[in-house]
């Protein structure tokens, strides 16, 4: 639970991942005054409408005690996001920040599908084919997200992380799995989290 005067951030990890990964995310954003709710789910396992109902019973109570409530995704977590806010939208929901999220799909996933979707339930959900699940998913409104991509990003280009009403948007160096641990990718989250727009570089 959380002061009531204190605003909160979940966190959800990308597929193929745990909470581990958002661990020094998630202590950067501790240490510049926010209540913390690092989620593990079982990402390769189910598509993603159910993934998205089970984060519920664990956000809910959070939620409710939050003053201001944000969401941190890495990846497929920033889609998860999506699902989950049109869905279950918090009262007091503010700002979202997404890490290398494929909005818009991935070559990778559309790729692969044929062949690992037996190991990873939600790829062919991810794919970029203009008649996949994320392409047809809608986005809140009234919801600021700011999205931070990788310029040497394999997996998602940086026009897949676009989002159709983004607030923000910015580029850095470095790849796709380990974008969360970049001191600058820390520094703009919490900005973004506290003002509502990325710092200028």
């Amino acid at each position: 639970m959380t002061d009531t005067a204190t605003p909160a951030v979940v966190l959800l990890h990308g597929v193929a991942r745990t909470p581990r990964s958002l661990r020094k995310m998630e202590r950067a954003l501790q240490d510049e005054g926010f209540a913390t709710l690092n989620l593990g789910y079982p990402s390769r396992k189910y598509p993603l409408e159910m993934l998205a109902d089970r984060l519920h019973d664990a956000i809910a109570p959070f939620a409710e005690s939050a003053d201001a409530l944000h969401f941190v995704t890495h990846s497929m977590g920033g889609l998860l996001a999506r699902l989950y806010l049109a869905k279950h939208r918090p009262d007091r929901l503010q700002r979202v920040v997404m890490l290398a999220p494929p909005n818009r799909g991935s070559e990778t996933a559309r790729l692969l599908a044929p062949y690992l979707t037996w190991m990873l339930r939600p790829l062919p959900e991810l794919s970029c084919s203009h008649d996949s699940y994320v392409c047809r998913l809608p986005t809140p409104k009234g919801v600021d997200f700011g999205i931070i991509a990788a310029s040497h990003d394999t997996r998602v280009t940086i026009e897949q992380t676009q989002l159709e009403g983004q607030t923000d948007h910015t580029v850095v160096p470095g790849g796709h799995t380990f974008i969360m641990n970049r001191a600058d990718v820390c520094r703009q989250t919490a900005c973004f989290l506290k003002e509502g727009r990325f710092a200028a570089t």
